[in-house]
């Protein structure tokens, strides 16, 4: 079975219906969203999927395990599209003609980026702390990854067999970070190789322009489930 089968179709684990507590340390906010379920890719993408998502000639020197990164928001959401196309699912993105904006479409069943709230509840996987285990054993980050980029699958994964939820790259998620602040900026999450210990954690959230690409910066695919940002404050 071929990395790209592997990773979209049985790579995909299902996640139950739960609630998670958010924060937004900026502005000292704190709220709860209710989760339902969904599916969620046990793996980052990979170098090996983009190159034959995109038809790339493979580079020779690099690994096709390893996570792709330099991807912007708006490529990941293309390949989320590109992914569902392949395998005859119904994309769940699409441009508005007038303003370019990314619409998605809740209807779809095809593979989406998670929300925030998907994310962290998935990271979590039932736990209640800081990170789902000891971080040099679930994590690939500044302390041991000694500068770089790393295959995936490499570290122990969550109680929900998710593996490189922290640690290797940041994923992409949906939301946007804080629009009357940051406008179209949106958050990313888990940390990556080069990130110090403190920013490999659950609840850490980080955030970039939909245009801009990062060399730590990839992202992983969710199907399913209709969450979307909100939920009620608890300040």
């Amino acid at each position: 079975m071929s990395l790209l089968d592997d990773e979209t179709a049985a790579g995909m684990v299902r996640i139950p219906a739960g609630t998670v507590d958010l924060r937004d340390d900026r502005r000292g906010a704190r709220w709860q969203e209710d989760v339902e379920p969904f599916q969620l890719a046990r793996l980052p993408v990979t170098l090996g999927q983009y190159w034959a998502l995109t038809d790339t000639v493979p580079d020779p020197s690099l690994s096709h395990a390893l996570p792709v990164t330099n991807v912007s928001w708006l490529d990941a959401v293309d390949l989320c599209n590109r992914f569902s196309d392949r395998i005859g699912l119904t994309p769940v993105y699409s441009r508005d003609a007038a303003s370019g904006e990314v619409v998605r479409d809740p209807a779809a069943d095809g593979y989406r980026l998670p929300t925030e709230a998907e994310w962290q509840y998935a990271c979590k996987a039932g736990t209640t702390g800081y990170r789902y285990g000891e971080i040099d054993t679930i994590a690939w980050y500044e302390g041991n990854s000694d500068g770089r980029l790393h295959d995936v699958g490499g570290r122990r994964p969550n109680a929900w067999g998710l593996y490189d939820m922290l640690g290797n790259v940041w994923e992409w998620c949906w939301d946007l970070y804080d629009a009357e602040v940051y406008g179209a900026y949106r958050t990313f999450r888990g940390g990556g190789w080069a990130e110090a210990e403190r920013g490999c954690g659950a609840t850490v959230r980080r955030r970039s322009h939909p245009t801009f690409a990062i060399d730590d910066l990839g992202f992983r695919m969710a199907r399913g489930g209709t969450s979307a940002p909100g939920g009620k404050s608890r300040d």
